[in-house]
């Protein structure tokens, strides 16, 4: 078996909140888990697909965005996630 890549500090940011996420979701219900899982999972994909990897300011700025979002996925209180989807071709005329 070959040693993994070194990861970045950007990369253990992405890849503990991920984790944190993914612990956050075990402590809700079964449906809501699934939900979160999901949206975490797709929202995760999505960013590394379409985001540059040399792009440190807007992969920082989604990292505490992130942490922002599990903080309050953490509260009891709150039972799932929402997405916010931005068009970022569209001008506003």
């Amino acid at each position: 078996m070959a040693p993994r890549p070194k990861l970045s500090g950007i990369q253990r940011q992405a890849l503990a909140l991920y984790r944190g996420f993914l612990r956050a979701a075990r402590l809700k219900s079964p449906e809501e888990r699934q939900m979160i899982e999901s949206v975490v999972s797709a929202e995760f994909r999505e960013n590394a697909r379409s985001v540059d990897r040399r792009n440190f300011v807007y992969i920082e700025y989604l990292i505490r965005r992130g942490k922002r979002q599990l903080d309050q996925l953490k509260n009891p209180d709150i039972t799932g996630l929402s997405t916010l989807r931005i068009n970022k071709a569209s001008s506003i005329p």
